[in-house]
């Protein structure tokens, strides 16, 4: 029998990127006293890591409890970006409602789309909070009634379309239920998540079963496994089976349980169904195992994540440089922190190929990928990889590819060089409105294959204003050949350092990415030619000695500043022929084949084969 557990609120706060998710949790944790008076905070508290700061974005969901009028609310925070779905996904099964952030001005839009979409299909009951409400250009009725629009589209039921709205401040920590008359704090928030979402329905009588949804690591306690107890209760010391989605059942025993409060993990000695809690003491649980009663081992639905659709392959570093900056340079380390990654990277895949110091690793998309190389990078890790390709399926029909449905906002004189870079792209567009302020919104359909590298040219032609955002739309058969590059490169010739005299003479040919004195190699991409086709050059080349004395000085004022390329960057230039090296301290383009003489040979005999 199950019963609803009254002093708990499980809920998950979901939003499109930027719309104010992490600010309104530092409000809530505020104002139910989590922080002492006199203590030093920082902004977007839950954004904990390094690259979550920089960005300005969630990447990793995270939890915490908070008490307000005695009942316990456990918070989730989610990414908002469609790249990071699979801790989305995770997530929603472990709360019983959620909180819908909304911009006051934008009203929804992508990603609102994806997130709702995942808590809906759980059968969750949402509380609309329509944020940012004290901008200028605010339009409340707009949203609620796009918001309410969304609800129909995605197959709400009616229940869950008769949702509550609240409107905030999220930065000033306030909130009321009419969009003139808001209160000096969030009380009404709090209040509507107690009357309107629905407590915990447990079984308290019935033998523990936890599905472990995310996963720590503690240097004392090793590893720890977190997610929500549907019933019975757990104590430290417990004897316990762990089953992991294939059916295999591994005995262990729990060491300590917690429960979490207030940005913190609080040593409990027992837990029951209904909180989210903590598990420290089986070493080999991982994501989606459920942790069981050994009397009655049955186990819980595991969770189902996305396919990805775009993968790269990731190799030791074999360039000349390699092992001068990394701390890990062996295929041995890069397969063990990769194998690692898998723990907890719930939409990650990664494959063995035929070579042992190269494997390919999946994910949802470039960011999702481009993430878990940044991280890799900060830790120490040096290695290459190569551009993203799509992931294909064959079908009944032949072969099939991932399409993303694309969401543009860009200036109306911008319009006509976006539509022909999607065109060229093998896109089809949907639909199109324009807005009062001359600004056009563009939905797309386009192949996966087609926005690789998209972003670059897309912000360099509208001068930096534009915005995209794509959603996985599914598979659909092979719409034809992609051309995406029309530029080629510029590639070392020997190996040596760069000399402004060099550069001075070949800045024309197009746009460099090296300055002098930077240590470069044969096979080394140096910048970006203004051809189609590669140009093999000498940025070593030294100035022969003459007895007519000039300052090097002037040359080097005469020399345009270089093009640095972001992680980013990097990877959307990559060509099929070309690596990344990433390492700590570096990003360097290089040519899988270094050698120019059998670059051009194989180049000739590719020729060859196609006249014949």
């Amino acid at each position: 029998m199950t019963q609803p557990r009254n002093d708990i609120r499980n809920i998950a706060i979901i939003a499109h990127v930027d719309h104010g998710k992490t600010t309104l949790v530092d409000g809530m944790l505020r104002q139910t006293n989590v922080f002492r008076a006199n203590q030093q905070l920082t902004e977007r508290v839950f954004d904990s890591n390094d690259l979550e700061r920089e960005r300005g974005i969630t990447i990793l969901a995270k939890n915490t409890g908070i008490v307000y009028n005695g009942i316990t609310i456990n918070i989730v925070d989610t990414p908002g970006h469609a790249d990071f779905g699979g801790e989305v996904e995770r997530v929603m099964n472990m709360v019983d409602g959620v909180l819908l952030l909304v911009d006051a001005v934008e009203g929804p839009m992508p990603q609102t789309r994806f997130v709702l979409r995942q808590a809906l299909e759980k059968g969750h009951k949402a509380i609309v909070v329509v944020n940012k409400i004290d901008r200028p250009a605010a339009r409340p009725d707009y949203v609620v009634n796009a918001t309410f629009d969304l609800f129909i589209d995605l197959g709400a039921t009616d229940e869950q379309a008769d949702f509550p709205v609240i409107y905030t401040v999220a930065l000033e920590g306030r909130a009321g239920y009419q969009p003139d008359t808001l209160g000096p704090d969030l009380r009404p928030l709090f209040e509507t998540i107690l009357d309107r979402l629905p407590p915990p329905q447990v079984e308290m009588e019935a033998p523990p079963r936890l599905l472990v949804t995310s996963l720590a690591y503690d240097n004392y306690i090793g590893r720890v496994a977190i997610g929500r107890l549907w019933s019975g209760t757990l104590r430290g010391g417990q004897p316990v089976v762990s089953i992991n989605p294939e059916g295999q059942v591994t005995s262990g025993r729990v060491n300590q349980v917690f429960s979490f409060r207030d940005l913190q993990r609080v040593e409990q000695g027992a837990v029951t169904a209904g909180d989210i809690v903590a598990v420290a003491g089986l070493p080999n649980v991982g994501i989606g195992d459920t942790i069981a009663d050994v009397t009655d081992p049955r186990s819980l639905p595991p969770i189902t994540v996305e396919e990805p659709t775009v993968r790269m392959t990731f190799s030791i570093n074999d360039g000349p440089f390699a092992g001068r900056e990394g701390d890990y340079v062996t295929s041995r380390q890069l397969r063990e922190r990769l194998r690692r990654e898998l723990e907890s990277n719930v939409a990650l895949r990664v494959q063995d190929t035929d070579s042992a110091d190269r494997f390919i690793v999946s994910g949802r998309g470039e960011l999702h990928l481009a993430i878990l190389i940044e991280t890799m990078r900060r830790e120490g890790y040096e290695f290459a990889v190569s551009k993203p390709e799509v992931i294909f399926k064959d079908g009944p029909d032949g072969l099939r590819e991932p399409v993303e449905h694309v969401y543009l906002e860009v200036a109306g004189d911008y319009l006509g060089a976006v539509s022909e870079m999607l065109g060229r792209r093998r896109g089809s567009l949907l639909n199109m409105r324009y807005g009062e302020d001359g600004t056009v919104y563009g939905e797309y359909l386009v192949p996966t294959r087609g926005l690789l590298g998209f972003r670059q040219p897309f912000l360099i032609a509208t001068r930096g204003t534009g915005i995209f955002h794509t959603l996985f739309h599914g598979y659909e058969p092979y719409l034809g050949d992609i051309n995406t590059r029309d530029r080629g490169s510029l590639v070392a010739l020997e190996t040596g350092q760069v000399t402004s005299y060099a550069l001075m003479n070949l800045q024309e040919r197009g746009i460099l990415f090296v300055t002098p004195e930077d240590q470069v190699y044969a096979g080394q991409v140096v910048g970006q030619y203004s051809r189609e086709d590669d140009l093999v050059v000498n940025v070593c080349k030294t100035k022969h000695l003459t007895n007519h004395r000039k300052s090097f000085a002037e040359i080097n004022v005469g020399l345009t500043p270089p093009r640095i390329l972001s992680l980013d960057e990097a990877i959307d230039y990559l060509g099929v022929d070309e690596l990344l090296e990433v390492t700590p301290k570096s990003l360097r383009v290089r040519k899988k084949q270094l050698d120019h003489n059998v670059r051009q040979r194989a180049a000739k005999q590719a020729r060859v084969e196609v006249v014949a």
